[in-house]
């Protein structure tokens, strides 16, 4: 799984014209899954996302989580996390999990963060044609890949 957190004052989904979720202070994630991914994959990352300290505190030093903050979760498919540029200059995506496989992990990933803050999580729609909104805070962008730990 990959997954790319940004620090956001606000963020909001539409489809079709319906805002299908929105946040203030908090994170938009957006979330690759592939084939070879687990729900161990999907746990750790959880666990990292929610715990990421990447919001200032008094000093103004990144020292404060989502519950720090009582900050959000905008959730959103994004298959194209795994695209591959190697050959030529149009990407291809055949390590991106397939619908059948992707669509229970996400749902999961929703079931999780949401018990682990202890509110919903927002999110967008699974295979939507999404228009995502956002002010990123900082900037401050993190990218998260589960097999590949650093």
């Amino acid at each position: 799984m990959r997954a790319v957190l940004q620090r956001v004052t606000q963020a909001s989904c539409t489809v079709d014209g319906t805002i299908t979720g929105e946040i203030k202070t908090g994170f938009l994630v957006l979330l690759g899954i592939e084939d070879a991914d687990t729900t161990d994959d999907l746990d750790w990352l959880a666990q990292k996302i929610v715990n990421m300290r990447v919001f200032g505190d008094e000093n103004g030093l990144m020292n404060k989580a989502l519950s720090d903050v009582n900050g959000d979760i905008l959730l959103i498919s994004q298959f194209t996390l795994f695209a591959s540029t190697k050959k030529g200059n149009r990407p291809g995506f055949t390590r991106a999990a397939r619908p059948d496989t992707a669509i229970p992990l996400y749902e999961k990933m929703i079931e999780k963060l949401s018990t682990l803050m202890g509110r919903k999580v927002q999110t967008g729609i699974f295979g939507a044609d999404m228009k995502i909104a956002l002010v990123n805070d900082g900037p401050t962008t993190i990218l998260i890949d589960t097999k590949n730990k650093e």
